[in-house]
């Protein structure tokens, strides 16, 4: 049956936001694409609206959201305010928050049992040393919490190094993650595109030499990879505890078995469907077809 769609993006000529369009139109499906930033809300118990371009937004059956992450606050504003009007998000306002939020990420993680690296979390702390202990010594991998694609990742060799670092980033007020260093993975992860509850598509990701963040936006190659059953289950269980339906798994190979470094919720396409084949897009289009019906929303997590 065809469906209303739409794609929330900044950008309609961006390749994922494109791919979406292409599968949901080949599939017969209307499908426009809506700039989330100019869009505002009426936010009233009886008739809850979305105006864009001076007008009302209707009668949509799907939103596929694609929220950059440095508009995530405003970005999932206008993902709650469909899910209020009773329209079906590929991946719901919270499960989206909850992703954006590294710590409460990991946290929530380590609750339901999946395999992370050690990791330790401070603002301001005076007991560096005891931070850097925490993960095992150097080398440490040091996070920005508001980082992304690979920005605000530091590898410290040393611990006079990682001092280093933690007291420039403790200068500037910033939240920190200090995690141990994979050296095993060297500079390779593995992406996984989870599309509800499945692992559609998997890519390894390499680093140049030299440079142990494989993000492809940094110069690193990408490659089909077969998962085995404990990574295709860690990615699988990783999107369910975020409560996200379309998810991006970021894992390392480690000596002690797959460790998850990210779960994204707005993944690109770009990278997974040339280096696998897989027509990704057009199985979130599937995904949304065959799930996106009144009141089947509804996050029930409740952390």
């Amino acid at each position: 049956m065809a469906m209303k769609i739409a794609i929330l993006s900044q950008d309609a000529s961006l390749y994922s936001t494109r791919r979406l369009r292409e599968a949901a139109e080949e599939k017969g499906h209307d499908v426009r694409v809506i700039n989330y930033l100019r869009c505002y809300m009426n936010i009233t118990s009886h008739n809850p609206t979305i105006v864009y371009n001076g007008k009302t937004l209707e009668n949509f059956d799907a939103v596929i959201p694609r929220i950059g992450a440095s508009r995530t606050f405003y970005g999932t504003a206008v993902v709650r305010q469909f899910e209020v009007m009773g329209v079906f998000s590929a991946n719901e306002s919270q499960a989206i928050s909850r992703s954006r939020d590294k710590l409460r990420c990991l946290q929530i993680l380590a609750r339901e049992g999946i395999g992370l690296p050690v990791t330790g979390f401070a603002h301001a702390t005076e007991d560096i040393d005891g931070l850097i202990d925490t993960v095992g010594g150097a080398p440490l991998v040091i996070k920005l919490l508001e980082g992304t694609q690979g920005l605000g990742v530091v590898l410290a060799e040393t611990k006079p190094a990682a001092r280093s670092v933690i007291e420039a980033f403790r200068g500037l007020e910033a939240n920190i993650l200090v995690q141990e260093y994979i050296s095993e993975a060297k500079g390779a992860d593995l992406r996984c595109f989870v599309v509800g509850g499945k692992v559609v598509a998997a890519m390894k990701r390499q680093g140049p030499p030299g440079e142990f963040r494989s993000n492809l936006h940094r110069g690193g190659s990408a490659t089909g990879v077969k998962l085995t059953p404990e990574e295709r289950s860690t990615a699988v269980r990783s999107a369910k505890a975020m409560g996200l339906r379309v998810a991006g798994v970021d894992l390392l190979r480690s000596n002690h078995g797959p460790v998850v470094m990210e779960v994204n919720s707005s993944p690109g396409l770009e990278g997974i469907e040339r280096s696998t084949g897989v027509n990704v897009a057009g199985k979130i289009i599937d995904f949304i077809s065959k799930n996106a019906k009144p009141g089947s929303g509804r996050d029930r997590i409740q952390y």
